[in-house]
């Protein structure tokens, strides 16, 4: 595969569409690689990378990491071996801003975006759903109240650790107010992907495995 067939992947959506266990699905079952921006923040401090330090340096001064440190800490992990197989992008862009400044990094490596796929959802079903999620705190598997429960109580079905963890803001009304963000910020991507011929709409309200299939189906489409 040569880098401009690589894949890169976009998942939109709001809290608790299910990006995150979606793109965990993909990782393992495509060959793809989930890019979250969290996680990679969290391991460019923890190796100290160039723009690690950057970041350090500036959440220990209290202020927000800006979109240049972030698209330098994408830039580093898109270098790493593994990516050439193809990238799901989770959590990023979240503004015009940066989708025009992601696309600009992905042109400078003979990249493009594939496929940006919008998670479609109801606002209010989602308040129920992330109020109910949990994970376990070993290895972020991602379990819920109601809709998925690990096979043992207690255990996590991916690693075997014991531990599950629950994140302080996934109450209501938390949720109500990130799902007002995310409207005002993150949605308006939707009509900008659109515009680009490059987006697909999956109902994410369907159980995860139709999820599952739906997204496979979209990779068969555009990833060549």
């Amino acid at each position: 595969m040569t880098s401009a067939e690589t894949p890169v992947l976009i998942l939109l959506g709001p809290p608790g569409a299910g990006k995150g266990t979606q793109a965990r699905m993909l990782e393992e079952e495509q060959g793809l690689v989930q890019l979250s921006t969290g996680d990679m923040l969290r391991a460019a401090v923890a190796q100290g990378t160039p723009a690690g330090l950057a970041a350090k340096a500036v959440m220990e001064a209290g202020a927000l990491v800006s979109d240049e440190i972030v698209l330098a800490i994408l830039q580093e992990r898109m270098a790493q071996p593994d990516c050439a197989r193809g990238i799901i992008l989770d959590g990023f862009p979240r503004t015009d801003g940066q989708a025009a400044a992601l696309e600009q990094l992905l042109a400078d490596q003979g990249l493009r975006i594939t496929a940006a796929v919008s998670l479609e959802v109801d606002d209010e079903a989602m308040v129920g759903r992330v109020s109910g999620r949990y994970s376990c705190a070993k290895c972020g598997e991602g379990y819920h109240d109601s809709f998925r429960q690990p096979a043992h109580a207690g255990t996590c079905d991916k690693c075997g650790a014991s531990e599950m963890k629950r994140r302080a803001d996934d109450n209501a009304t938390t949720v109500r107010e990130r799902l007002k963000a995310y409207h005002a910020q993150t949605a308006p991507l939707i009509a900008f992907y659109e515009a680009k011929g490059v987006l697909q709409r999956i109902d994410a309200m369907a159980a995860i495995d139709e999820v599952r299939s739906a997204l496979g189906r979209v990779i068969g489409r555009v990833a060549v």
